[in-house]
């Protein structure tokens, strides 16, 4: 079973470890962070996500770049511990 690419962007780096460290702790899901709109977008030529997070630090104009720029689910990540992480991620992988 091939993982499902995820992409989590945020500025602040010790929230971002925490959200890759849950990320990869689900076997069939593989995480990558970027800290900036610019890192997101370079990242994505390599790799084929399926699911954006929107993450702590990002402004407004951010936010909606990055969902101008990726034809996949964007989801605003809300913080608040694993249960919620994993059920934005679950819910934008059905829609």
């Amino acid at each position: 079973m091939e993982k499902v690419e995820i992409l989590a962007v945020g500025k602040h780096p010790e929230i971002m470890k925490t959200v890759l460290r849950l990320i990869n702790s689900k076997p069939e899901w593989n995480g990558t962070i970027a800290n900036s709109t610019d890192e997101a977008v370079a990242l994505s030529q390599n790799t084929a996500f399926n699911v954006v997070l929107l993450c702590a630090g990002l402004d407004e104009v951010e936010a909606q770049q990055i969902k101008a720029l990726f034809k996949i689910p964007v989801v605003q990540h809300y913080g608040g511990g694993s249960g919620l992480l994993f059920a934005e991620i679950y819910q934008a992988l059905d829609n």
